[in-house]
């Protein structure tokens, strides 16, 4: 387990972040929270010990697919992994996800034990 690298949850929902907070808090994990994109983008640009992004993909204002547009142009941050969670796993959405960027995919509700495996190997 790696407790060094710090996991970014950008989702603008709380009672989501809570819970992938407690799900990680559980674990040792080191974490970071942005109810919004920009502020998550913000958090990557002053944050170097962020080695995982959890990116809500429903967002108002910036979507997870702009903001994967936006992590994946930086020269600073944009390499670390970002996994694309969503609530509208529908046909497609993975690939769609892949497609724009994102390292991984994981859908709402969270499957913790599935959550847990694809952190530990991109981190």
């Amino acid at each position: 387990m790696n407790t060094q690298k710090v996991i970014l949850i950008i989702d603008d929902d709380s009672r989501n972040i809570f819970a992938l907070q407690l799900t990680l808090k559980a674990r040792r994990y080191k974490f970071l929270s942005a109810q919004n994109a920009l502020e998550g983008l913000q958090l990557l640009q002053s944050n170097s010990e962020i080695g995982l992004v959890l990116l809500d993909m429903m967002m108002p204002e910036m979507d997870g697919y702009e903001a994967i547009k936006q992590i994946r142009g930086s020269d600073v941050y944009g390499r670390v992994p970002i996994v694309a969670v969503t609530a509208n796993a529908m046909s497609g959405d993975r690939e769609k996800c892949l497609a724009a960027g994102a390292d991984d995919y994981i859908a709402k509700p969270i499957d913790v034990d599935k959550l847990m495996k694809v952190i530990e190997e991109l981190l």
